[in-house]
Formats: structure tokens, sequence, C-alpha cells
């Protein structure tokens, strides 16, 4: 074959919630690499430019940031009580690697309205359409309520999400058992059997944290502890070596106690995406990133949490669920902020705020949470079709 010529995948180009990210239904998948991992993922970092030295992305569909540099695979369902199934890649910038450990609940906003754009579920001509989505990557039912009007999915609207520059129409979520023990995994919402767990961090003390296990593996610490505010912004996280190497420390160290992996360094190195880490303060005024005042009688929660290495500008939709969770259940960091734990939660983030609401019960002395709802948005951005070498559908990478 010539080695100069290139093929072509259909993908879709979609923003969700505060992320964006690269649609590919299975079946366009090229059959050489469709059923072979180590193959799909080197195509699918080609698809967004990873592995790139220079941390641009510059010659791929990436963004240079971890909102940025995702990628996504729908396919009908083979579970009865599933429309689609949705499996979550996080790329890398710099490393070459896929980390298919956890979910974006940001784009699992957009997953509704690609399934039904891409025929794989039947919608009302009108209202509200219900997409029954598995989330394959940790293994948990998510429902999308889709606006439907003359028989296409509404995107356009006058929802506003903060961290979204422009509005659109509503999608509901509801995140159904998210700290469910999933078949393969270990502990259920608390995989250590505590709320709270101690790490000592060499060089800088003991530090208290949740790690628990709602929506994405996720590790609460004060941010007190940490000797900060919680009204901290990227800039001021991302440009601190130190402080990211103790908040590196304490998520791979939750990670090996979570039972995620066997060691720390394999916790960096090859799950950067998940478990999550969040610092959490009680409400605080402060200026958010598009310059707009935060009050602190606006909100409940002061939280900040870590993607991929770096302060999120917003906040992750998992993130989120995992907040709403933990401040419902009493003992743990998120909640004891509170005078008592509560199930909703108005959370301020670095580009403003967002409401969640969780449902909680407990039995026989252990906490479960039934269900997470939240909103977020999605648009399609560009549909099409992506290039890749055509070299890549025969070499093993």
């Amino acid at each position: 074959m010539n080695d100069t010529t290139q093929t072509t995948i259909r993908a879709t180009y979609m923003r969700g919630g505060t992320s964006k990210g690269i649609f590919f239904a299975v079946s366009d998948l090229p059959a050489a690499v469709r059923d072979d991992p180590a193959r799909r993922d080197h195509v699918l970092m080609r698809v967004i430019g990873s592995p790139d030295p220079y941390g641009t992305q510059i010659d791929g569909m990436g963004g240079a940031t971890s909102s940025t540099s995702k990628v996504v695979l729908i396919s009908p369902s083979s579970r009865p009580d599933c429309d689609v199934d949705y499996l979550f890649g996080a790329v890398p910038i710099k490393d070459s690697v896929i980390d298919w450990s956890g979910n974006c609940g940001n784009l699992t906003s957009a997953v509704g309205p690609f399934a039904i754009t891409r025929g794989m579920v039947t919608a009302p001509a009108d209202g509200r359409a219900p997409v029954r989505i598995w989330q394959a990557n940790i293994g948990k039912r998510i429902v999308a309520h889709v606006p439907m009007a003359g028989g296409v999915v509404v995107e356009l609207g006058a929802f506003r999400l903060d961290g979204v520059g422009f509005p659109a129409a509503e999608v509901e979520l509801e995140f159904l058992d998210p700290g469910a023990e999933a078949e393969g995994s270990i502990g259920g919402t608390f995989p250590t059997g505590r709320c709270i767990e101690t790490i000592d961090v060499p060089g800088f003390g003991l530090v208290e944290a949740t790690l628990i296990n709602l929506g994405n593996p996720t590790i609460f610490v004060d941010a007190a502890a940490l000797k900060l505010d919680g009204a901290e912004m990227p800039s001021e996280v991302n440009g601190n070596p130190a402080l990211l190497e103790v908040l590196e420390y304490l998520r791979a160290e939750g990670a090996v106690r979570m039972g995620l992996t066997e060691s720390r360094a394999a916790a960096t190195a090859q799950r950067p995406h998940t478990p999550k880490i969040a610092f959490v303060a009680p409400p605080r005024s402060y200026v958010s990133s598009d310059g707009r005042a935060v009050d602190a009688a606006a909100i409940d929660l002061t939280v900040r949490i870590m993607s991929m290495g770096k302060l999120h500008h917003a906040i992750t939709g998992t993130g989120a669920v995992a907040v709403a969770g933990a401040a419902a259940i009493p003992g743990t960091i998120v909640s004891r902020l509170f005078a008592a734990a509560q199930p909703r939660v108005r959370i301020g983030h670095p580009a403003g705020t967002l409401p969640t609401g969780a449902v909680v019960e407990e039995r026989n002395g252990t906490w479960h949470v039934a269900k997470v709802m939240m909103s977020r948005s999605a648009r399609r951005l560009m549909d099409g079709v992506v290039y890749v070498p055509s070299t890549m559908l025969h070499d093993a990478g």
C-alpha cells in the first residue's frame, strides 16, 4: 500500500457539559482495529494528536487540555435495561496511553443526543426522550432525558451552564446507583470500609481523606488541610509544583488503598484519569473565571477538582456526582463541612456554580446512594470524517 495515503473514519465532534470529545459509533471504526484494543487505541490517539512532546496536539483534534482530549465509543446495548453502551477514553497529551478506567460525566450529556441522531435509539417526536445508558467503564446505569422537537434533538436553548460560553438546551441526567458495587470491583461506595482515611504525605504530614466510589472513584480532602482556602483558581494551583506533587501523592496513594492499582507509580503512569482528587471548603466569595462575583451566600460548598494532573476549569460531571453523594452521607470530609448531611448541594467551582442533588438511604447500617441528579447541555460541533494514515490500519503500532 502507498504509505502516503490517509483513511477516513466517520466521527462527530461534540461538546458535552464543559468538555469536548470525538464521538464514534463502534460500527464506524475500521474492521482492522475494531476488535483489537491496542491497535484501536493507537488509531484513536493519532486522531487526537497524542502523544505530543510539544504538548499542543497541533496535529490532531485534541485541544491540549484534559477537558478536550477525549474519545467516546457508542454502540447499541445488548443489556435489556439499557439502550446504548458508552465507553469513554481520557487521552493524555504527552503520553502514549488512553485511560479507560473511568467515566466523563460531562460528555455523558452528549451520549443520548448522539445515539438518537445516529439512529441507535427510537425517540418521541416531541418532549423528552429517556435514553438508558450503560457506562461500560465503571459498570453503571445513567438515564439522559434528551429534549426533542419535530423528530430531532433540540440542541439550542436558554439553559446556561457555568463554564460554557453560550446557552443551549438542557439535558437532565440521572446517575443510578452510582456507588453500587460493579461486577469485578471491590468495596462498593467506600472501598476501604471507612469514611475517613489518614494519609501520611512525605515532607508534608498527615492528611485526612474520604475515598469514595461515586460516579468515578474520588478522593476528597479538606482544603484547610492543604493550607488552602478552597477558592483557588487554576493558575494558582497549576503553577504550584509543590502543591501538585502533594495532590498527586494523595491521589496515587488513594488509588492503591481503593484497590485500583498495585502501586503509586502505576497509578501515576497508567491511570491518570481516576481516581479524581478534589479539595473542598465552606462557602467562599470569589470571582469566577469569567469575571462574575460568586457570593458565598449563593453556594453551599466550595469545590476544586483535579483532572489529569491539572485543576479543572469548572467541575467534572462525575466529580459533581461524588460531591452530591458524599454531602448526603454523614461522616465524610464533605458532609462534615455542614451542620448536617444534606441531599442538595450548590457547588461553587472556578467557572461559577452548579446545583446537584442525591437520593440516599440507610440499609442495615450502610449508606446507599440511589440516585444523583444534575443538568448539563450538549451540542454537535462538527460531523464528518477524521483522517488517519492508512498504514495505521495494518501496523500494530
